[in-house]
């Protein structure tokens, strides 16, 4: 693939619609621990799909380089 195959705004935009996903996807009907994991599984899955959906990007020397700024400045 070529950077100009490579569509990174529409891929940062799937990315921004699976956390949105997670954010509102409903509790399967289980309790106790499996309730848990799912909860914390579901918070993990967001927090990867958000901080990839909130990258900013650029090509360098044919490598797509993804930059997060995690101190929210």
């Amino acid at each position: 693939m070529t950077a100009d195959q490579l569509d990174v705004d529409a891929m940062l935009a799937r990315f921004r619609a699976r956390a949105d996903a997670v954010r509102t996807r409903p509790l399967p009907p289980v309790t106790g621990a499996d309730r848990e994991r799912f909860v914390e599984q579901a918070q993990l899955d967001f927090q990867d799909f958000a901080i990839v959906a909130d990258a900013t990007w650029e090509f360098d020397g044919g490598v797509l380089v993804l930059r997060v700024d995690l101190a929210g400045s």
